[in-house]
């Protein structure tokens, strides 16, 4: 897993199956003063391969070194958060997986701001991985005229 932002060594940290994201940022040195906890699900399991961004306090852009180039991101806040497959582009264009996402990563697509993107995490936390992108329907808020608008926006 590759831990990015607040933290006091980013980088590679390599971690067993089940870890959770409070496990990546203490191998990754602990989080710096200015990180953001309270923005990251400390409890979410993460996915192997994933990025996590720890953000700062007030931070609300993902840096354009998250922008997707590299990897699948995710997961918490950060994490990781890029969520995107390949290729170049900022954050705001980035594919993003809704199993790995944070509330700061989903919170750059189309029509999700801070509300509806815990209402996200929380459908996650409740029924686990999102088995097709269309489960988005199941979340309160997402209709089908922003379902539209993030359908080629989100993966699983």
């Amino acid at each position: 897993m590759h831990v990015v932002g607040a933290v006091a060594r980013p980088g590679i940290v390599t971690l067993p199956g089940g870890s959770r994201v409070s496990d990546a940022v203490e191998r990754s040195g602990s989080a710096r003063d200015d990180a953001d906890l309270a923005r990251l699900n400390l409890a979410r399991v993460l996915v192997d391969g994933e990025r996590l961004y720890v953000p700062k306090v007030g931070e609300t852009d993902i840096p354009a070194a998250l922008d997707g180039s590299s990897g699948s991101g995710g997961g918490g806040a950060g994490a990781g958060s890029d969520g995107a497959g390949g290729g170049a582009g900022s954050a705001v264009d980035a594919v993003v997986d809704l199993n790995t996402a944070d509330q700061t990563l989903l919170e750059t697509l189309p029509g999700i701001g801070p509300s509806l993107a815990g209402r996200i995490l929380a459908w996650r936390d409740e029924h686990g991985r999102f088995a097709a992108v269309e489960d988005l329907l199941d979340v309160s808020g997402i209709g089908d005229v922003r379902f539209a608008e993030l359908r080629d926006r989100v993966r699983v």
